[in-house]
This record gives structure tokens, sequence and C-alpha cells, in this order.
């Protein structure tokens, strides 16, 4: 997703900023985005700290970052549901930005973290495979989403077989 996407903002001259992971994977992913892409325009990256509030003060200072900049496409690697809130919250003060939630998109790029193998990846089970491999982190947040999964299932279902 993040190489057509970086591909067509190249060709139409639309700034990108690059919003989350760590400083490090940062850098490494947009000296590489840019090694791919040499028209791409990574204008802004922006690595706030663990903990980050897509509400808070960083992350009104983020918006105004990103203005600045005159993006018009932020990829956000902050996480679920960090990077959705943000998104939520930013569109509606720069309607004029684009804001693409890619999780963990920009770490696998800057080579900081492993996708799963392919196997793993065709058989939809990647979430699994990061979960084992970092269970301290992604534990609880994958548990939330276990809590709620029931509910938005039968949510579905009802909605798809009574209209």
């Amino acid at each position: 997703l993040i190489g057509p996407v970086i591909e067509l903002a190249a060709r139409t001259q639309t700034k990108v900023a690059l919003l989350g992971s760590t400083q490090e994977a940062l850098s490494r992913a947009a000296h590489r985005l840019q090694q791919r892409y040499p028209e791409a325009q990574i204008v802004l990256i922006l690595s706030p700290a663990m903990g980050f509030d897509p509400q808070g003060p960083v992350a009104d200072a983020a918006l105004e970052a990103i203005a600045d900049s005159g993006a018009g496409l932020c990829f956000l690697a902050l996480g679920a549901p960090k990077q959705e809130i943000f998104a939520s919250r930013a569109h509606a003060r720069l309607p004029h930005v684009g804001f693409l939630s890619i999780g963990a998109g920009l770490d696998f790029i800057a080579g900081t973290q492993r996708r799963a193998p392919r196997l793993v990846r065709m058989l939809a089970c990647e979430w699994l495979w990061r979960l084992a491999r970092d269970p301290k982190r992604l534990a609880m947040r994958y548990g939330a989403c276990l809590r709620i999964l029931p509910i938005l299932t039968w949510s579905a279902l009802r909605v798809r077989i009574l209209g």
C-alpha cells in the first residue's frame, strides 16, 4: 500500500509527512522511500514519545507541524487505535491533508521489524505471528480487540441478515 501511494504522491508533487514509530525507523524509512521514489517529497518526519495521546497537546503540535510543512499526505504509524483516533481528529482540523493509517508499515520498510513469513500472511495470521514475537507490547492491545470482536461480529451479522 505504501509504495503505490507514495509513487502517486511523487507523480502529483504531493508533499508527504511521516508520523509515528521511532526517529531511527522514520529516518531509515524516509531514506529508503526516497531512494525508491526519488521524486517523492518527504517534508516532515515526527516521532512522538511512547504514551502519545492522539488527543493531547503533543498531537496538537504535530498537527501544527503537518500544516506548516505543506504536506498533502501523512502516513500514520502510531498503531491502532491511536492512529485512527488521530486521523479522525486530524481530518477535521486539516481537511486538505490525506491521513493514511499504516501501522508497522514504516518499520517494515526501515527493516526495524520483520514481516511474517509469506505463508503466515496468506493465512491472514500476521497478527498472531507479531503477537508471538512481541507479547508484552501487543497482548493488551489485541486482548482489547478480542473483547469487542463478538459484539462487532453479532452487530454485522444482524445488519446483514435483518437488513
